[in-house]
């Protein structure tokens, strides 16, 4: 047993670590430190403000990389705006000279006077009238309201119907009717209403200078309006065969859907002029006299105005119906 296991017996304070190296090495004895008084508070006036801290450097500018330029992408060009729609081109106003119609001229020449009670006559011309407006208004164009006036032969009443057509038509509310003397050979347009003219279609067509509308006759009549036959030529047939033929119609009815032109023309085996202007119209109404006009001729003369897609026939100077219809005694005093 060691010594140290007796001093433990014994019931001695156990030696220290420092104490059992001392005996051992020969260190001597270990004291104890004396315990300083306490250190006494330092005064407030003599306290020193904590020393600043060092300032954060200024951060350095980075240099960026350089950057590889980028190819910008293309820009389109905005789509162009829309074309505004173009105006629809105005109704060209006649403005030629005024005349007043003869209505006792009128009634002398067996035609009808617009002032007058209705007749079986004017009945007769309303049928034919309905018809021609219903195409012309179904065509809804400035061809389907050119309407042309001819017969075979001389004599069989073109003119005469084609006069009292264009004064039934201006009877019609809002609607304007231009009756064009295209008889250059004999014509009489001008002599049936009493009135006088010295230029009309001819003079416009031979001079591209002469505006058409400044030679069509204003007339007293609501509604109607004269176009006469103007200066004769020996080449009236070549001008009516040209180009300016075209232009001079489109420009009397461009812009105007509520004007008719009534052409009364030569007979058609008798001159050109009404095979030419048939390629200008809408509506052809060929005029026979009954018991007089012969089939071949009412065929020649078709052929001959082949050129307009609608032909139709007006049968004239009629003394009978087959069905007993008779007009214009319907509310007649004393019947």
């Amino acid at each position: 047993m060691t010594d140290q296991g007796k001093i433990n017996r014994e019931g001695a304070k156990p030696a220290s670590l420092f104490e059992r190296a001392d005996s051992v090495f020969g260190l001597g004895p270990v004291r104890t430190a004396p315990k300083l008084p306490p250190v006494p508070p330092v005064p407030e006036a003599l306290r020193r403000a904590p020393a600043p801290q060092p300032a954060a450097p200024a951060p350095q500018p980075v240099m960026a990389a350089p950057v590889a330029p980028v190819a910008a992408a293309p820009v389109s060009a905005p789509a162009p705006a829309p074309a505004p729609a173009p105006e629809a081109p105005r109704a060209v106003a006649f403005s030629g000279p005024f005349a007043a119609v003869d209505r006792d001229h009128l009634r002398d020449g067996g035609l009808l006077v617009p002032e007058d009670p209705v007749t079986g006559l004017l009945e007769e011309f309303r049928i034919v009238k309905r018809e021609l407006l219903a195409d012309a208004r179904a065509g809804d164009s400035a061809l389907a309201r050119r309407i042309l006036v001819c017969s075979p032969h001389p004599g069989e009443g073109k003119t005469y119907c084609a006069t009292n057509l264009a004064i039934a038509l201006a009877a019609e509310r809002d609607l304007e009717v231009l009756l064009v003397d295209a008889d250059v050979v004999k014509p009489s347009v001008t002599e049936r209403f009493g009135i006088e003219a010295e230029q009309g279609l001819m003079d416009a067509l031979a001079d591209p200078a002469i505006a058409p509308e400044s030679l069509v006759i204003r007339t007293d009549i609501d509604g109607l309006f004269v176009l006469p036959a103007g200066t004769a030529s020996s080449r009236d047939a070549e001008y009516l065969a040209s180009a300016r033929t075209g232009a001079v119609l489109d420009r009397l009815t461009q812009g105007a859907p509520n004007r008719i032109l009534i052409f009364d023309t030569p007979p058609a085996l008798a001159a050109s002029p009404a095979a030419e202007l048939a390629a200008h119209v809408g509506q052809a109404l060929l005029v026979v006299r009954a018991d007089e006009t012969a089939r071949a001729a009412l065929e020649d003369a078709q052929q001959l105005l082949s050129a307009c897609a609608d032909i139709k026939l007006l049968l004239n100077a009629t003394r009978y119906s087959p069905t007993g219809r008779r007009f214009g005694t319907y509310g007649a005093k004393g019947k």
